[in-house]
């Protein structure tokens, strides 16, 4: 069973592991009822008090419904679900979850801390941070598997929840492989570059915005799609540059989008939390066929393993120097398009991302008291 008030149309992360666990012969269930409070919001009532109340309200209201559904299941259904899984964003949602299946293994999709996304939106430290720091462990604290997503979140972890840690990629939902266009050689016109986002700093998106300026009399061509943090900083930066700015595209029509551009850019922010993961927007550039420019941190040069170009965080004239390199040799392009499809097909889908959590889930077994073993 997926639990939470997570939203699968915002975060897709959600889709890929349910979608990763049936095409491995799971009954995925769902038990959803959508906050659709983003992850902007949640940082501005942490940053202003006051709003707190009105989050806990919407928090309580899904939560009511998310008890009727629960209560409105079959009682043999709900003895046999084998495990919950709180989606993405549900560091409050697991103590519900704890709370309804008292005997069933409990598999918290973490992926990020609240303290640490606190800190990378540049969040101030001290009664906060200790408070976001707690809010964290009691959530760790619920779960019988916390699931990260690369290596280096796992080595974040605290010892002892790093034990029950498990590494899932990203990866893409099917529908970003099915958007893939033809890697045909695009003849003369400008390269076509995109990039998707919410403009937070582990993005760095102002390293775009600079790069875009220094390519502003070259045949390149550029789609910002998104809003957020860093977004000001990013418009002046390309000021002058050939920029198609979006606020925003449906979740249904994104991966058509992206997939009618030559190249989908990555992250480029150089805060210790961008060494450490690598974004949803690698992984479903790949799957639809897009060249990927990205920054070389560890999590990302073995994600792409040669099938990408890597550019030094932060550094504007190296990832434009990338881009003009690839305006000019259209075969490269070519090449780099196809291996990273080739990239996603073989490591990036639903089926291959899951297996570590469906090996693990496999040694769940129950003893005759309902408990995890």
């Amino acid at each position: 069973m997926f639990f939470g008030t997570y939203d699968s149309g915002a975060h897709p992360r959600v889709l890929v592991l349910a979608q990763g666990l049936r095409s491995r012969g799971a009954e995925v269930v769902e038990c959803n009822a959508p906050l659709r409070i983003s992850t902007a919001e949640r940082i501005a009532a942490v940053r202003r008090p006051w709003r707190l109340p009105l989050l806990a309200a919407r928090v309580a209201r899904q939560w009511w419904r998310l008890l009727r559904m629960v209560r409105r299941m079959d009682p043999a259904e709900r003895a046999a679900t084998d495990a919950v899984v709180v989606g993405y964003l549900g560091l409050l949602d697991v103590h519900l979850a704890r709370m309804l299946f008292r005997r069933t293994p409990i598999v918290l999709d973490h992926m990020t801390g609240a303290a640490e996304t606190a800190a990378d939106r540049r969040l101030g430290g001290g009664v906060r941070q200790r408070l976001l720091r707690a809010a964290d462990r009691a959530a760790w604290s619920r779960a019988d598997v916390v699931v990260v997503d690369t290596d280096e979140q796992r080595v974040s972890l605290p010892p002892d929840v790093r034990e029950r840690g498990v590494v899932c990629a990203v990866g893409a939902p099917d529908a970003w492989f099915d958007a893939a266009a033809r890697a045909d050689a695009p003849g003369e016109r400008p390269l076509r570059v995109v990039f998707f986002g919410l403009y937070t700093p582990l993005q760095g998106a102002p390293t775009i915005g600079a790069a875009a300026a220094l390519l502003a009399d070259r045949p390149v061509s550029f789609t910002l799609i998104g809003h957020g943090q860093d977004e000001e900083a990013t418009r002046r930066a390309a000021a002058g540059a050939a920029v198609r700015w979006l606020p925003w595209v449906s979740p249904d029509e994104l991966p058509r989008v992206v997939a009618d551009h030559d190249v989908c850019l990555g992250i480029f922010g150089t805060t210790s939390k961008a060494h450490r993961v690598v974004p949803n927007k690698v992984f479903q550039g790949a799957a639809a066929g897009c060249a990927i420019v990205t920054a070389d941190t560890g999590p990302q040069r073995r994600a792409l393993a040669g099938a990408g170009l890597l550019v030094p965080p932060g550094d504007a004239a190296a990832l434009a120097g990338a881009l003009e390199r690839l305006a000019a040799d259209r075969d490269e392009l070519v090449r780099l398009r196809q291996e990273a499809r080739s990239m996603a097909q073989r490591r990036f889908t639903a089926h291959e991302v899951v297996l570590p959590l469906w090996q693990r889930l496999d040694t769940l077994a129950v003893d005759g008291t309902g408990q995890p073993t």
